[in-house]
């Protein structure tokens, strides 16, 4: 399992909210760049930044921030917040991310993120399906859509997604612990059947259908075993390292099997 600790950016800083309320804003660090170094310094290779500026204004906003941590690191990074036309894509990818993330717009604009997957393929862009009450959320979370999170999610297998971010707001910033329960309904309700040959002949099995990351309330290291041995193809760690919850250090051991 990816681990994928993340930075929220607001003016440029690195900041973290609970349950994506903007009021709650508690800033970590005014150089996110520092942040991200350390991170690569403990052997991460990934990277979730998430513009929440963007996600506000409804368009692109701290891709300079993007520019300096892609530029000066080797973090593999998915970028979201804000993406909603061709052009704040075409900037975020030239700004260095690696992958984006489109929450709101494969909400409000199937079109529009449907010919993203097509044109920049499965592997670049991100499906984000966070919920509240199983409910899809957008606007950087300001708003509920009536949309049902895992006929969401299967819609979007269908159009060949591969990547699936989920968040459950409820628990987003809490320290709670993530949603186990919500992460086995979502992998076992889009898995899909594969035939395979075996010793006894050929034989159906159920293979997961997305790569399912993880995100929201994670509050120690322990949860994380848990979460890859559900199927979690990652996971994204933000307050529990910002509140020393949990240390880089373990982090570390637990990419290299330790």
């Amino acid at each position: 399992m990816r681990i994928i600790p993340a930075i929220d950016i607001i003016d440029g800083k690195c900041v973290r909210l609970s349950k994506g309320d903007y009021d709650t804003k508690k800033i970590y660090n005014e150089h996110p760049l520092e942040v991200a170094k350390e991170f690569e310094a403990h052997g991460i290779d990934y990277l979730h930044l998430v513009d929440l500026d963007g996600a506000k204004s409804k368009h692109i906003v701290n891709h300079r921030v993007l520019e300096q941590i892609a530029s000066k690191t080797s973090l593999k990074i998915d970028f979201g917040g804000g993406l909603k036309t061709n052009d704040d894509l075409r900037i975020a990818f030239e700004s260095g991310a690696n992958q984006i993330t489109g929450g709101s717009i494969a909400v409000k604009n199937e079109r529009t993120f449907t010919s993203w997957i097509n044109e920049y393929g499965a592997g670049k862009i991100i499906l984000g399906a966070d919920a509240l009450d199983e409910k899809i959320a957008v606007s950087g979370w300001q708003e509920e859509s009536k949309e049902a999170l895992v006929p969401f999610i299967q819609k979007y297998q269908k159009k060949g997604v591969e990547y699936i971010i989920c968040t459950d707001i409820s628990k987003d910033g809490m320290l709670q612990g993530p949603s186990f329960d919500l992460y086995r309904k979502i992998i076992k309700e889009t898995a899909v059947n594969k035939t395979t040959g075996g010793p006894s002949g050929v034989i159906d099995v159920l293979v997961p259908g997305v790569k399912l990351i993880a995100s929201g309330g994670i509050s120690s290291f322990d949860e994380l075993p848990r979460l890859a041995a559900i199927g979690c193809e990652g996971t994204i760690i933000g307050k529990a390292i910002y509140e020393n919850r949990i240390q880089l250090k373990q982090l570390e051991d637990f990419i290299l099997g330790k």
